[in-house]
């Protein structure tokens, strides 16, 4: 039956598919619930994401009220799913046991594995109770925020309640399997223009950008900013530099090769750092070197011609952090999340008080900042940066190369789609975006 829903949507019938009925069971990536111990002892580097996860039938999930389940053509690969399958800074299991003490509804989640995966493009093929806006046949991105907002502390923004969830990562029943379980309020309509897998790479990180740069909840980024870029070819700098261009910032990238910063020129992006040329050592010896900090803020202002970021884009975390602040101009902001360097961050805390500058914390975007980045897609005003895709039987290798950062841009997931290429709905708007598209994807 499986084969029947992925043959039809593969035609482009996308309502006879939502009217086929559907099976037992499905093939979804997960971990173990009593493999959580696996790496124990062994240094980050050594664990191995390939060793925890599997690919193999599970049941399907059971549909509840404001529910959709949604045949999903393709994912991707975030770090919230490396670290799931490193179980690490804590095994996702914690999330999934507490929230099956919550509810009934709550207690699907709490199983001996973990569906894993943040990212989702498909078809809806059921609806539960409830859900209005959306029906069986309807093409949709997944955005990961997931939360009922039952709570009064999310009603100005859902991302304060206390209840908010990650999908995929601190829920179950996420977007690495042939059918996924979300929320109404996690769909967005795909983008007519993009395949499967080029939807599916945004929603995380392009909704994370938003909120971190544009959004009323970050730092209300303006034309003439000077933004500090790291990782500006990755799954967040890479969006992040757009939003720049297309805001009328100054986006000050900072790279790990000439090659990147070289196509980064291409793409019009006019400052550039090849912090492997500069061979910058903020770490020494356990301890950081503040010399390196000034040393790559000269280099900021050689750039700029005199000027200190308005706004850092932090997301490396432990490695970079104290540069970032040390760098950001008086009453300056560092904005970060994700901290994939680690999580212990250390800065010398006088150019923060004493020169009035602001650390942000940002969390994924709530559902309007979600729709509002997803929206910029289907503009054509900002492109996916897709550099490779593999099949779900290879989520683990996908996952291993994230973790030894071996890739570039975000790495997809065909799930039910046969190969890439498939999805398009819109052909004339691809062919009128085609040019900016292929620039994007060959950055990555």
């Amino acid at each position: 039956m499986i084969e029947q829903i992925r043959q039809a949507i593969a035609g482009g019938e996308y309502e006879a598919a939502s009217g086929l009925a559907l099976p037992e069971s499905m093939r979804a990536a997960f971990v173990r619930k009593d493999e959580q111990q696996m790496f124990e002892g062994m240094d980050h580097s050594e664990k191995d994401p390939r060793k925890s996860t599997h690919v193999d039938e599970v049941a399907i999930p059971p549909l509840g009220p404001n529910e959709a389940l949604v045949a999903v053509m393709a994912s991707a690969i975030n770090y919230n799913t490396v670290w799931t399958s490193l179980f690490e800074p804590v095994p996702t299991f914690r999330f999934l046991e507490r929230f099956g003490k919550e509810s009934d509804l709550g207690a699907r989640h709490d199983l001996d594995y973990h569906i894993i995966g943040s990212d989702g493009a498909g078809v809806v093929l059921r609806v539960g109770p409830g859900v209005t806006r959306w029906k069986p046949g309807d093409l949709v991105t997944i955005h990961c925020n997931y939360v009922d907002l039952e709570s009064p502390e999310g009603h100005d923004d859902s991302m304060l309640d206390p209840r908010q969830r990650i999908w995929g990562y601190e829920s179950n029943f996420g977007g690495l399997a042939e059918i996924a379980m979300v929320k109404a309020n996690q769909l967005m309509p795909k983008p007519s223009h993009l395949t499967w897998e080029e939807a599916a790479c945004n929603g995380l990180v392009n909704s994370t950008t938003y909120r971190m740069l544009i959004g009323s909840n970050g730092a209300r980024m303006k034309q003439g900013d000077i933004v500090l870029v790291w990782g500006a070819t990755g799954g967040l700098g890479g969006y992040a530099v757009q939003y720049c261009l297309n805001g009328g910032a100054i986006p000050v990238a900072v790279v790990s090769s000439e090659r990147k910063a070289q196509h980064l020129r291409e793409l019009g992006v006019e400052l550039v750092i090849d912090r492997s040329a500069e061979d910058y050592q903020f770490w020494k010896d356990g301890t950081q070197d503040p010399k390196e900090w000034g040393r790559f803020g000269k280099k900021i202002r050689e750039l700029t011609g005199g000027a200190d970021p308005d706004i850092v884009f932090e997301h490396p975390g432990r490695q970079t952090f104290g540069a970032s602040v040390y760098v950001a101009r008086r009453g300056g902001q560092i904005i970060t999340c994700a901290s994939t360097s680690g999580f212990m961050h250390e800065f010398d805390n006088r150019y923060l008080w004493m020169h009035l500058k602001t650390i942000i914390g940002s969390h994924f975007a709530n559902y309007r900042e979600a729709w509002e980045a997803n929206r910029m897609l289907d503009l054509g005003m900002i492109q996916p940066i897709l550099s490779k895709t593999f099949p779900l039987t290879e989520a683990g290798q996908a996952a291993y190369e994230v973790h030894n950062n071996a890739h570039v841009g975000k790495l997809g997931v065909l799930c039910l789609a046969p190969e890439e290429g498939l999805g398009v709905t819109d052909v004339e708007k691809r062919d009128r975006l085609g040019e900016k598209l292929t620039a994007w994807r060959n950055l990555a």
